[in-house]
């Protein structure tokens, strides 16, 4: 596929127009999309529309494209997997592909210590059986997440993320024995890790007891939060502090996973090695698979039947995170995704120089952010967040926001996506923002 942006109609074309009418007949308006249009095709680095458009892809299906859509050999094992069978439930009539992924996530994830793995669907049923996991092996009740995280949209999960609106509103009684603190927010707090430290782990003995809780749950960069990057020292402070109390420090690597910031998991970054590792999204190039992996005595501590699922660990799910774990490591995006951060930061942070609107610029690897801000008075601009992706999308750039003030553009790129193109869509981001008055 042509790796080139095209613009033949206004965005949004006359089909995409056609389809929208369509799915306001049909689908909840509950289910929001961030882009006007219909996709039709994609790959490498770009989405086709319905209409023939072409658009630069920095969102890659938040995070989970990250081999690029379509990508060879996810399409290759894919095909051949579907011919020999789409399903037996791995409950009633287990398969080889399941044990194979397990056995990737045990070498892949950090740490040399024994592991055990168990597949589910989705990103929110990984988080939900880490805290069954948790509990079972403990002993313990509580779980305690922090500010501006987000793990998911099933009763457990909504309760653990911190964004009222959409998530949340209108649909509690929530989850109990979820626990609230602080965490690290160098732009907005200023503090350094051991000081942002101290602070959470306040909180958590006064408020919640050391001896009361199961697991720390949190983001290594907190992604839907607004992708924050906790100072360094606060996640390995954290990861002591949790091991000198018996509480479990569970990552939730499910947006940060598999090479998306220049380590294949962003606890990398700080040498932290967690007792329970979640993941998704990016694990098996857009088939839905997600997982968690941990010490294997804790992962076996649940009895026989305690995880599972009729889909988790469906085949064609494994066979695609086989091929998908084969082209971060024989194509090097670990290493693309640290190229993408060099290439994206020195654009960025160039901009911020000349533009007080762009409070913050921060990330690592192909997850990269721009917090803007009320030059005058420092505060979250969620509006001029907006009117940017909108102009970035009538261009034809897929760019997403992000934050728990909606103020934070965010940039996923394809870890496959070439440097000239990524470098458009840069430049059509940036031009939308020098448009926009004040």
């Amino acid at each position: 596929m042509a790796q080139r942006r095209v613009l033949r109609t206004a965005i949004p074309g006359p089909r995409s127009l056609a389809l929208a009418e369509r799915r306001a007949a049909a689908v909840s308006a509950a289910v929001a999309s961030t882009m006007p249009v219909y996709a039709a095709r994609a790959g490498g680095g770009v989405v086709e529309d319905v209409d023939g458009n072409v658009l630069i892809d920095l969102g890659s299906g938040i995070a989970v494209t990250s081999v690029g859509s379509a990508a060879p050999r996810v399409v290759e094992a894919v095909r051949a997997q579907v011919e020999a069978f789409t399903h037996t439930c791995f409950m009633v009539t287990p398969y080889e592909s399941y044990v194979a992924v397990a056995e990737e996530l045990a070498r892949l994830t950090p740490g040399d210590h024994a592991k055990r793995t168990a597949l589910f669907t989705s990103g929110a049923e990984a988080v939900e059986n880490a805290v069954k996991v948790a509990r079972a092996a403990t002993g313990r009740a509580a779980v305690v997440v922090v500010d501006h995280a987000y793990h998911g949209r099933t009763t457990l999960t909504m309760t653990m993320t911190a964004k009222v609106a959409p998530y949340k509103q209108g649909f509690g009684p929530f989850a109990p024995e979820v626990y609230r603190a602080s965490a690290s927010y160098p732009f907005r707090d200023g503090l350094t890790g051991e000081e942002a430290l101290a602070r959470t782990v306040a909180t958590i003995t006064t408020q919640v007891g050391a001896a009361n809780v199961a697991a720390v749950v949190i983001e290594p960069i907190q992604g839907e939060g607004g992708f924050i990057v906790p100072a360094p020292g606060f996640l390995a402070g954290l990861a002591r502090w949790c091991r000198d109390h018996g509480v479990l420090l569970v990552a939730d690597e499910i947006q940060t996973g598999f090479a998306r910031t220049g380590a294949m998991f962003a606890c990398e970054h700080e040498g932290v090695v967690p007792d329970l590792v979640t993941m998704a999204k990016g694990i098996a190039g857009g088939l839905p698979l997600s997982a968690v992996t941990g010490r294997a005595e804790l992962m076996d501590a649940v009895g026989p039947g305690g995880l599972g699922g009729t889909y988790g660990g469906n085949p064609l799910a494994c066979a695609a995170a086989l091929a998908t774990l084969r082209t971060y490591e024989e194509d090097d995006l670990v290493g693309a995704a640290r190229a993408i951060e060099r290439l994206v930061l020195d654009r960025l942070r160039a901009a911020q120089a000349g533009d007080p609107r762009i409070g913050d610029v921060r990330g690592r690897g192909a997850m990269l952010a721009v917090e803007l801000v009320d030059p005058t008075t420092g505060a979250p601009d969620a509006a001029l967040t907006r009117a940017v992706a909108q102009a970035a999308h009538r261009a034809g750039v897929i760019v997403l926001t992000c934050g728990t003030d909606g103020n934070v553009l965010r940039l996923l790129p394809p870890l496959t996506i070439g440097p000239d193109l990524l470098a458009e869509g840069l430049d059509v981001v940036l031009d939308a923002l020098a448009a926009q008055p004040g």
